[in-house]
């Protein structure tokens, strides 16, 4: 379970980073996944520094500011969007956080925080494909066998097309709108690497 290394981190984009931490975890039966520890800390803290030492502005979406998610990185340099509906899906988070982000930005990425092994090499080539290939709408992180997979970023242009989101299928039918513009990031299984359930953590941290 490695934390990746802070790489050279100057950019000519500005693309703030938001983490999405305000989902129920209802398959892991009473336990919180982004609570769970990783490198001897909650999952949620450790993605906020990952994130952070990409040297971009960072956005936590959670609950409620007294929630223990937003507890455990109230220290942290982020900015804490409280979703109080939440319980409605990702669409409700993704709908209220992106007005959030500041303007004037070439694009915003979206992480999930659940991705339990993102670190922050993956951020920093997020950014770099933005900056790389600028003809793009959307650059989305893959495997390296080119399945699609997190973070993904989108133009600033894309903006708007968040206002409507409903339900829990996130940003999916924006992404399916643009696929033509899309740049796929070779990340590697991490890009697709999500805990659900306390079998999947017990099989995770098997040796």
């Amino acid at each position: 379970m490695p934390q990746g290394k802070t790489q050279d981190t100057t950019h000519n984009v500005t693309c703030p980073i938001l983490i999405l931490a305000a989902g129920s975890s209802r398959r892991m039966r009473g336990r919180d996944k982004l609570l769970e520890p990783v490198n001897d800390q909650p999952l949620i803290r450790l993605q906020c520094e990952r994130a952070v030492a990409a040297g971009q502005p960072v956005y936590v979406a959670v609950p409620s500011l007294d929630h223990p998610r937003a507890l455990a990185v109230a220290d942290l340099p982020v900015a804490l969007i409280p979703i109080p509906d939440s319980n409605e899906g990702i669409g409700a988070t993704l709908r209220t956080s992106i007005p959030r982000l500041p303007d004037g930005v070439q694009g915003f990425m979206i992480v999930l925080g659940d991705l339990v092994a993102l670190n922050t090499d993956d951020f920093v080539a997020m950014l770099r494909a933005l900056e790389t290939y600028p003809e793009n709408l959307i650059w989305r992180g893959a495997t390296r066998d080119a399945k699609p997979g997190h973070p993904i970023v989108f133009h600033h242009s894309l903006r708007d097309e968040f206002s409507s989101l409903k339900g829990d299928e996130g940003a999916a039918q924006i992404v399916a709108a643009h696929k033509d513009k899309m740049h796929l990031v070779e990340l590697g299984p991490q890009a697709l690497l999500d805990l659900d359930t306390p079998e999947d953590w017990a099989e995770w941290r098997t040796p």
